[in-house]
């Protein structure tokens, strides 16, 4: 990237070229006039033409390390497309393994001109979206399991399928991990590879086979990218926004955001204010953001209530739907990035509208039962035969009423069907804003075995948050079949019980607290002396949750979770984020 550092910056495509074929070594070289160099194993040429680099901050700063050619296309830098996050990890890849020397704003630039230039398609983001979102979820990766196996050693399938590669690129890249992390090849590059067939036919390597897979499902150049980038723009979304969304811990919340222009296109600040179903104070927030490649919201928000120890606030994650009407995403924080809230946005005018309603679950045979509708532009005067819930359900009075929210008092037939119902009121509707249920059968923890990472003294600690959630078992009266009907989730007392995997070990004692909204903090990093077999404060137990239906005579229903609790994570893939 910049000239100072041109020596250091070429040392990493060396150290990957010494692993890969002439071939490789002659695309790296080359510069390429534009196509994407001789595919390696026989492959066929990959001509696909990469993208003219024009931006003067990506060519002062990068020109250097990546040669451009007389036609504008860049080494690498043009036969790649990434999300914001993917081009922000190259970025920080030179810097810190190559001791680039970039200032802040020159790096901003680079990565808002190649997101936008050489983004995804928001058709090419949806499958990948929990990878950006830094969501904690088991993504199958069905299409080739093969390479799944391969790429999944390392880091998750959600940073390979957020990519769009020529298959030189594809191959430029294995060759950098064998370079930069040696391991590779017996972990996952190739281990079980190759071998003969009783034919005599030799089995691919692992590598091999994953890079021919990539550049078939995930190439430079697409029919979504085209129609895309050919009408992208920067997107108006200044004005009202609905928000609703849920929190672990912490259940449904309500609100609204005012979102207005900030310093150029495609840069906004935000004002939101929310509470939660379950009570508390009012939350406001403020915030600020930047719209990559006409749909990709990244934000940072803070709390001025909490912002003297809290500085950092949380970080937004959101993806704008064509139209720009609606938008959905998670906000975030955690030194894994593991504590959040799922957020949906919706735009709205003049006329009532919807968004939830809490309680959500209704009892059969319940009297004076008060629900809360949330929304905006609602009648401050309205009458109770305008808000339906179907059969069996009878609005008797409105308790109060504001322009965000209606708290109705319902009574509910013993007879009234068991399932989920729509609301209307007001003139808006929303689809199974009810769930009407007779019994709860069981609670089922979410997740249902969970991960923490001691830590507090040199790494940070990983935290792991717990929810219950209710269920009826349907008229089939068996667990997890297709007739379940969610509940919705309940306020569950909180414990810890000894995993007995180990005579002994009293893990119970070392690993960490659970509070008593299921948030479970683990202890520090280590040493212990006072543990035995040199365990320091790791171990597995089970997060119990017990809860009681409000019901007559009704007998507390427990579930169970995993928990393990095992050290933090020494070395990342993001070298730049490792503690020393």
């Amino acid at each position: 990237m910049a000239r100072s550092v041109f020596a250091k910056c070429v040392g990493v495509p060396l150290v990957a070229a010494l692993l890969s074929s002439g071939s490789e070594i002659a695309h790296a070289q080359r510069g390429g006039r534009g196509a994407a160099g001789q595919a390696t194993g026989g492959a066929p040429r990959d001509t696909t033409t990469g993208f003219v680099i024009r931006d003067k901050t990506v060519i002062t700063n990068c020109g250097d390390c990546h040669t451009r050619d007389s036609a504008g296309y860049m080494q690498r830098i043009s036969y790649e497309r990434k999300t914001p996050e993917g081009w922000e990890m190259s970025i920080r890849r030179m810097a810190s393994l190559n001791k680039v020397d970039l200032d802040p704003a020159a790096a901003r630039t680079i990565v808002r001109y190649l997101a936008d230039n050489q983004g995804l398609a928001p058709a090419e983001l949806r499958p990948g979206r929990f990878e950006v979102e830094r969501r904690m979820i088991e993504y199958r990766y069905t299409a080739d399991p093969r390479t799944e196996t391969t790429c999944r050693a390392c880091h998750s399938m959600g940073r390979v399928i957020t990519q769009r590669r020529t298959r030189g690129e594809w191959e430029l890249l294995v060759a950098t991990h064998r370079g930069l992390y040696p391991d590779a090849d017996f972990q996952a590059f190739r281990r079980g590879g190759p071998a003969m067939t009783d034919s005599g036919v030799a089995v691919p390597h692992p590598m091999d086979v994953a890079i021919t897979h990539l550049a078939r499902a995930f190439p430079l150049r697409t029919p979504e990218w085209a129609a895309w980038s050919a009408t992208m723009r920067a997107p108006h979304l200044e004005g009202s926004w609905l928000l609703s969304g849920s929190e672990p811990g912490r259940g449904a919340f309500f609100g609204h955001v005012t979102v207005a222009r900030g310093a150029a296109d495609g840069e906004f600040t935000t004002q939101a204010s929310y509470r939660y179903a379950d009570g508390g104070p009012v939350v406001h927030r403020t915030g600020k953001s930047i719209v990559y490649t006409g749909y990709q919201w990244r934000g940072r928000s803070t709390d001025p209530a909490t912002r003297a120890r809290d500085s950092v606030g949380l970080r937004e994650v959101m993806f704008v739907e064509p139209g720009w009407e609606e938008m959905s995403g998670r906000w975030f924080t955690g030194g894994y990035e593991e504590l959040g809230m799922d957020v949906s946005l919706k735009k709205f005018g003049a006329s009532p509208v919807v968004v939830a309603m809490a309680p959500r679950a209704l009892h059969v045979g319940s009297r004076a039962q008060d629900v809360t509708l949330f929304g905006a532009n609602l009648p401050r005067t309205i009458a109770p035969s305008t808000v339906d819930f179907g059969p069996g359900v009878t609005v008797t009075s409105i308790v109060r009423s504001s322009p965000d929210s209606v708290t109705v008092r319902v009574n509910v037939d013993s007879a009234a069907a068991i399932g989920k119902r729509d609301l209307y009121a007001a003139g808006s509707s929303l689809r199974d804003a009810a769930v009407i249920y007779d019994k709860i059968d069981r609670i089922k923890l979410s997740p249902v075995s969970g991960l923490a990472r001691v830590g507090g003294v040199v790494f940070p600690k990983q935290l792991q948050q717990f929810d219950a959630i209710a269920y009826y078992n349907g008229p089939d009266g068996r667990a997890d079949t297709d007739d379940d009907l969610e509940i919705g989730r309940v306020n569950a007392t909180w414990s810890l019980e000894e995993y007995a995997t180990t005579y002994d070990d009293d893990d119970i004692k070392f690993v960490g607290t659970l509070s008593p909204t299921g948030l479970f903090t683990p202890n520090l990093d280590g040493p212990n002396p006072a543990r035995r077999r040199s365990r320091n404060n790791i171990g597995d137990v089970w997060v119990v949750a017990s809860y009681t239906p409000p019901v007559p005579k009704a007998r507390p229903i427990k579930a169970r979770a995993l928990l393990i609790v095992t050290v933090p994570l020494y070395v990342k893939f993001q070298p730049w984020q490792a503690q020393p």
